[in-house]
């Protein structure tokens, strides 16, 4: 979790304090179209994966990262990244 927190915190420049499962774009002012694909580009170098299209557009909250991630294989809890 901690690597996931990091990235939240520098591409939509938030505080910790505000990453939740339930947090949406609309809490965040730099989750917009374009925060969103520099998001999902940040996470797919980080953890070395590909999002689909769908998967990409599907995001509605944090959790769903999240989900979508644990989909594609990366465990963030069992890599000493608890939350």
């Amino acid at each position: 979790m901690k690597r996931l927190k990091q990235i939240l915190i520098n591409v939509l420049d938030i505080e910790e304090e505000q990453i939740k499962d339930e947090t949406t774009p609309d809490d965040v002012e730099n989750w917009d179209s374009f925060g969103g694909l520099m998001l999902a580009l940040e996470l797919e170098k980080e953890f070395d994966i590909q999002f689909t299209t769908e998967e990409v557009a599907g995001v509605t909250c944090i959790g769903d990262i999240k989900y979508y991630l644990k989909k594609h294989g990366i465990d963030l809890v069992n890599k000493n990244e608890i939350s």
